[in-house]
């Protein structure tokens, strides 16, 4: 049997693993022994095959399996957050007995506790403002829908059985794998939301089949109490088997960037510690852990572009290089070392594009980069209060869906952001101060001046790649003309140097033409002047109103079209990988 590794080794890491679960609470005792095993050789396989990742576990603590694994993870060293479908008060009015009561605190004495539907302020101690039956059943229906959408795996405990039991096991693990919400669960007024790029099929869940201590209560035919399951969507694994491979990739990415948020943490911490001595914020409070993770996937990002950039320049100088060495050795005599320079800077080209591809340099910057930029919308919706405790929807379920599975990851790190951050107070109402600082103005900061200045960046870019195309254009046929008309007049040797002068010329503009087309200058350009009409349209809108809900739905749009236009860049970027037979 696998064993958990050693309590010591259980450390916080930026994206954690976390483990949601949902249970009935009447499994049959003699069944608790053998499905607390399950549990416990489900926690150390984890361990066991991502022991660089936190392991965190949701759970409402509801009698039967819900307690048991929040009390073997405990055990093996994991994070509890208990997300409480009511006031603490309320719900430990489930809790009948002395003695189950005194089980509910103490496993909510060492968790962290988001109470996702509260007592009304206004109620007398003890009075609960749900009502006896629809209320109540809605609130345990919501923090099951709560704990699926945080979650990267859901831990059923279940008898395989569709009921249509309001809030059961079986509508939550039926959420999980679909996305179908339990009918009676109120949605939004607004209309549904559609993923920007297809279905997401990137919900994992772990399934310990078990019975119910009631009459007809063994598992669905032909399930046996005890089995395990992976399932995914409408597929089902073996659960004495490997994890979905395509979720093991996905798990090991988050791994790689919690390695290089721990590799480069220092360096990160002091920038932060810089910026805020530079706007004389030190004696502030903490940044939240949503804050923190989007400073350093912004940090990380900025690190990997500047080595693409550094492979990419190196490789293009390369390029031209080589083309003027062949040249030379081509057209003038006594130049056969110009071939042996030739191979040697192809051979450097080569070399540079391994280290780059094994270190993941464009992977890593194009990740990163997705990351921190749903990381920004997400901050400031719940700055500007848009998203609420318990609102599923939220900036992750639209965001890269039809990318590799193993992109999942980051809409992972997204929900164990909101978690977190859910998990704090509820912060004062910034909207002003979001407006000022994510929209901004053309001259003072926001997103609206750095598009502003990008635009105008690449433009004069373009602009000097166009000069050094024209320049050669006109050496090449300044050249052509001299060839021309003094032909029989020079030498051999004077020939060949106007020749490669011509040469030389024409590849340096076909080698910056080609980094330009690598870096998607002419796309650039086009994108940027899009979101600085996008964020000045935003502006004006903010401008012309000064009701909040209006404002927050403006900035809530604002978002949307935000992460869909960075989907948009993800992908242009994505077909330009670093290759070294193509610069």
């Amino acid at each position: 049997m696998l064993s958990p590794a050693p309590a010591n080794l259980r450390r916080r890491t930026a994206v954690p693993l976390t483990i949601g679960v949902t249970s009935h609470r009447n499994i049959p005792a003699r069944e608790e022994a053998a499905v607390r095993a399950r549990i416990c050789e489900f926690f150390a396989m984890l361990w066991q095959e991502f022991p660089d990742l936190q392991l965190l576990v949701l759970s409402a603590l509801a009698e039967g399996g819900d307690q048991w694994v929040a009390e073997e993870a405990l055990a093996a060293g994991a994070q509890l957050i208990a997300p409480l479908p009511m006031a603490r008060a309320q719900y430990a009015e489930d809790f009948p007995s002395s003695a189950s009561r005194a089980r509910f605190d103490a496993l909510c004495d060492q968790a962290e506790i988001i109470e996702l539907t509260g007592a009304d302020e206004d109620a007398p101690d003890g009075e609960s403002n749900l009502s006896p039956v629809s209320d109540r059943d809605r609130s345990y229906a919501n923090a099951g829908i709560y704990v699926s959408a945080h979650c990267h795996i859901l831990l059923a405990i279940w008898d395989g059985k569709d009921t249509e039991l309001f809030g059961g096991t079986s509508q939550i693990v039926r959420f999980h794998l679909s996305g179908l919400k339990p009918a009676s669960i109120e949605r939004r007024q607004s209309p549904p939301r559609t993923n920007l790029l297809g279905n997401d099929h990137g919900r994992l869940l772990f399934h310990i089949v078990c019975s119910r201590d009631t009459p007809g209560g063994t598992p669905a035919a032909p399930l046996q109490p005890l089995q395990t399951f992976w399932r995914v969507g409408g597929t089902t694994l073996p659960g004495t088997g490997p994890m979905p491979a395509e979720f093991h990739a996905m798990f090991a990415q988050t791994s790689e960037f919690n390695a290089d948020y721990a590799k480069y943490r220092a360096r990160i911490d002091a920038r932060d510690a810089l910026r805020q001595a530079d706007a004389g914020n030190a004696a502030t409070a903490q940044p939240s852990a949503l804050d923190r993770l989007f400073r350093a996937a912004d940090w990380l990002a900025l690190h990997f572009q500047r080595r693409v950039l550094f492979a990419m320049r190196s490789l293009y100088t390369l390029a031209a290089l080589m083309g003027i060495a062949f040249t030379v050795y081509d057209n003038l005599p006594a130049q056969d070392e110009m071939l042996n320079v030739f191979l040697l800077l192809f051979a450097l080209g080569g070399l540079l594009v391994v280290i780059a591809n094994r270190r993941s340099w464009h992977r890593k910057y194009l990740d990163y980069r997705a990351l921190a930029e749903g990381l920004r919308v997400q901050s400031y919706w719940r700055r500007a209060g848009i998203s609420l405790t318990g609102d599923p929807e939220f900036a992750r379920d639209n965001f890269l869906q039809k990318q590799d599975v193993e992109l999942g990851w980051i809409r992972n790190a997204m929900r164990s952001a909101a978690l977190e951050s859910a998990a704090g107070q509820n912060a004062p109402d910034e909207l002003r101060d979001v407006i000022r600082e994510w929209v901004g103005d053309a001259q003072q900061g926001g997103q609206l001046e750095y598009y502003s200045r990008k635009a105008a960046q690449r433009a004069r870019t373009h602009r000097v790649t166009q000069t050094i195309g024209a320049a050669a254009l006109c050496v090449g046929i300044g050249i052509s003309v001299v060839l021309a008309l003094l032909a029989s007049k020079l030498s051999a040797d004077a020939k060949n140097i106007l020749v490669v002068t011509m040469a030389v010329f024409s590849i340096v503009a076909a080698v910056r033409e080609a980094y330009a087309y690598k870096k998607a200058d002419k796309e650039l350009i086009k994108q940027y002047r899009f979101m600085q009409r996008l964020f000045a349209d935003a502006r004006a809108a903010l401008d012309r109103t000064t009701e909040p809900a209006e404002q927050c739905e403006i900035l809530r749009m604002l978002g949307e079209a935000s992460l869909a236009e960075h989907v948009e860049w993800a992908l242009m970027h994505r077909q330009r990988p670093l290759e070294h037979t193509r610069f």
